[in-house]
């Protein structure tokens, strides 16, 4: 079994730039320098900015595979180690699905920490890169990888070369704070509750049942679209969950926007309310009083056969975090429902769990908030459904 945490070394090159490229990855345990899997492959003729990122997904992937919850990323390249934390743009339009690819991978694990390291504590992934650069050329490697001891897959030993220490700076351990600063650019998410639907009007638990827009809940999807469109004219991305009141209502805005693509995401999916799924408040109170209190009372408490409002916290930072990697300094607008909009809220101002049944979203509300690579965080608004006052 992987530890819980490990160790990533990634590389990447290519003879010419473009020309015959490679990469390689290496997962180590980060205590004892143990080798837990390696990755190479040659990539036929490609840059080395695309070869990096393709050994930096092998490595999270083979991260992935082995079960760890948290990584340290270390690589030689300044360019993607920056991107990846959000301090520079990816400007080049190649590396973009890369680098999206690589956050959603990113998205899997509880933390993920990047750092830039020298080349020469590198050497491991380098080799493997070197090896698979010359394969891609169609001549013999004139560079043959570090040779693992023969002891490590039968008494777990560690490896002759040690993991390189850490270096860098991290943002995630970064101080939080409203302000930006100079040398950074913000990612703005423009979080929207889908439209009303005839459980809205009747004020029922609506999860996972793929409930339609009413006439009004469409009304109020073009009202929006109008509303995004006025706060954000350039839009990088619209993101939506699967069921069809929030595709709807992205669609609305992405119309709105100049026919911006919109993508689902299953990790936007409202939580399931299990046995409540289509039952009021009051309904609910009567036939599960004990349930409902405990659910009331902490977020780690699922409504019977349902899922936790700490489940979906979960699933919905994996795609904010994704959301700021891919997207730095860009302003992304995020289609979903009342409970991963609130858990995220919750969290980027600091709330306590009480909040969660405090605040109100109206469907059709927008709420703003810029997030930082350095931590800093500015909530602009909550919840904002002037754009409905005519309907």
């Amino acid at each position: 079994m992987a530890p819980r945490v490990v160790s990533i070394e990634a590389d990447g090159g290519s003879r010419g730039n473009p020309g015959p490229a490679g990469y390689g990855a290496v997962v180590r345990d980060p205590e004892t320098g143990e080798v837990l899997a390696e990755r190479s492959e040659s990539l036929g003729t490609a840059t080395n900015n695309v070869a990096e990122y393709q050994g930096l997904i092998a490595g999270l992937t083979a991260a992935a595979e082995l079960g760890a919850a948290e990584v340290d990323v270390r690589m030689d390249s300044k360019l993607v180690v920056e991107q990846m934390c959000g301090r520079w743009q990816i400007k080049h339009p190649g590396l973009r699905p890369l680098a999206a690819q690589a956050a959603a991978l990113v998205g899997r694990f509880t933390a993920v920490r990047f750092s830039w390291i020298p080349r020469e504590q590198n050497r491991h992934a380098d080799a493997l890169a070197n090896a698979a650069m010359d394969a891609a050329a169609g001549r013999p490697s004139a560079t043959a990888a570090p040779a693992r001891p023969a002891t490590i897959a039968a008494t777990g030993q560690p490896s002759t070369t040690p993991a390189a220490p850490i270096v860098g700076s991290d943002p995630a351990t970064a101080p939080a704070s409203w302000e930006p600063r100079p040398s950074f650019t913000a990612t703005r998410l423009i979080l929207v509750r889908h439209g009303e639907t005839p459980y809205t009007e009747q004020g029922r638990y609506s999860g996972r049942g793929d409930v339609p827009l009413s006439e009004r809940g469409r009304a109020q999807a073009q009202a929006t679209g109008t509303r995004v469109a006025e706060l954000a004219p350039s839009v990088a991305a619209v993101l939506s969950s699967p069921l069809s009141r929030c595709t709807a209502t992205a669609a609305s805005i992405a119309g709105a926007l100049g026919d911006v693509p919109v993508r689902t995401d299953d990790d936007l999916i409202e939580c399931d309310f299990g046995q409540w799924e289509g039952r009021t408040f009051a309904e609910v109170r009567q036939q599960w009083p004990g349930e409902m209190d405990a659910w009331l009372a902490s977020p780690r408490i699922a409504p019977p056969g349902g899922e936790s409002f700490t489940q979906v916290a979960e699933r919905a930072h994996r795609v904010i975090r994704g959301l700021l990697t891919a997207y730095p300094g860009e302003t992304v607008v995020v289609v979903s429902h009342v409970s991963p909009i609130k858990l995220v809220l919750r969290d980027a101002l600091a709330a306590g769990d009480g909040f969660l049944h405090r605040l109100f979203l109206d469907a059709a509300g927008i709420s703003v908030f810029d997030m930082w690579p350095d931590g800093g965080v500015a909530v602009r608004t909550v919840n904002d459904t002037a754009h409905l006052a005519a309907l």
